[in-house]
């Protein structure tokens, strides 16, 4: 197996995007059985530490009550939580020397507070582009702030950003198919989540971020992605942004817990060349203290279709306040290119003086690698 440094070079996704805080990268090898994936988590983090941010994270978000609901679930974790996330969930508890439930508690306290923007946007050649900064109320999330490889029959199958001690996804690529970010829908309060969190377990319906990691791994394309995230009975309302490879290849998908509410895709033949997605339904206005949506639209204007790029888009996601304080993370990515997928972790908000995101192609192995998707 490959060290972990020997995999941050070859993915150029650590320090020479940004300078102030290396992004560490993690591979996780689905061959292996759940319980052991997360074994290299050992390598990067501190697990002491690990165990110190989790404790602050639940006492913070986590109802007391919910501490005593999640002992039953530990005694018969896998009637009610699906493969592979029971092993997976499992396993992590090893790797940090962790109570199983507060392992648990901490998957599903990061599901309920992910405030986000998303933008896809489509150059004059068709080429899309899709950015997302991940908000968070928890600032010492940036420094377990991860890109995790996932490698299957010793291939590239996905890749995305995640926290340690956390195994699902609110942002990841697909190599040559599509990309894909979610965004907590405003409408969903924190005293229905838990409400329907316990329920989850009885209804059997996946928590938003479950469900875009295994669309990451089973999707064959922009169209199977777009089908599987619009259909797939969720925990909670979300918003799925979805790039694809080719030109028009871009969607919003609004969801409630049953199925979409809506569908805004890309038409850059009418205009539409791109497309923000914050927290709030698009075809109603934002709360009157939220000016994201407005200033990344207006940003994107003054950009152009003619001046969009990885740049300039890092640069409209820069922006206050659609990067602001609460921050954590800012990723560019675009499927047909997938070496160009780079995270910057915001270790002070945002400053007009940061330095301008770099890219840096991945080598010839690892991209032969991507091109080969999972028979």
């Amino acid at each position: 197996m490959e060290t972990i440094p020997t995999v941050v070079l070859l993915l150029g996704l650590a320090a020479c995007c940004r300078a102030l805080l290396a992004v560490p990268t993690l591979e996780v090898n689905l061959d292996d059985e759940p319980e052991v994936r997360w074994l290299p988590l050992k390598k990067v983090f501190d697990v002491d530490y690990l165990n110190k941010v989790a404790a602050q994270i639940i006492d913070s978000t986590v109802p007391k009550w919910v501490h005593q609901a999640v002992k039953p679930l530990v005694k018969a974790l896998d009637k009610y939580v699906p493969q592979p996330y029971a092993g997976e969930i499992r396993g992590m508890s090893t790797v940090m020397g962790a109570d199983l439930a507060n392992i648990i508690m901490l998957n599903f306290a990061y599901e309920m507070t992910a405030f986000c923007t998303s933008i896809l946007a489509q150059d004059v050649n068709g080429n899309v582009y899709h950015g997302r900064n991940l908000d968070y109320p928890h600032p010492v999330l940036k420094n377990l702030t991860t890109n995790i490889v996932f490698r299957k029959n010793g291939k590239v199958v996905y890749l995305g950003t995640s926290f340690a001690g956390y195994v699902g996804l609110w942002t990841g690529q697909s190599p040559y198919k599509f990309t894909v970010s979610g965004d907590q829908r405003g409408t969903e309060h924190w005293w229905n989540w838990w409400r329907n969190f316990m329920s989850a377990f009885l209804f059997h319906r996946s928590p938003v971020s479950w469900a875009l990691r295994e669309t990451l791994e089973k999707a064959e394309d922009f169209q199977d992605a777009v089908m599987r995230l619009s259909r797939t009975p969720l925990i909670a309302g979300v918003y799925y942004i979805v790039g694809g490879v080719r030109p028009r290849e871009g969607v919003v998908i609004t969801r409630d817990r049953v199925g979409p509410v809506d569908i805004w895709p890309l038409e850059p033949l009418t205009g539409g060349w791109f497309r923000v997605e914050t927290n709030f339904d698009h075809w109603l206005p934002a709360p009157s203290g939220d000016h994201r949506r407005e200033v990344a639209n207006k940003a994107l204007e003054a950009t152009g279709q003619n001046h969009i790029n990885m740049d300039s888009l890092y640069q409209v996601l820069s922006r206050d306040p659609v990067c602001n304080q609460l921050t954590i993370y800012t990723t560019l990515m675009s499927a047909a290119s997938p070496e160009t997928y780079v995270t910057n972790v915001r270790p002070k908000g945002c400053k007009k003086t940061e330095p301008r995101i770099r890219h840096r192609s991945l080598p010839a192995e690892l991209l032969k690698s991507m091109t080969q998707t999972q028979s």
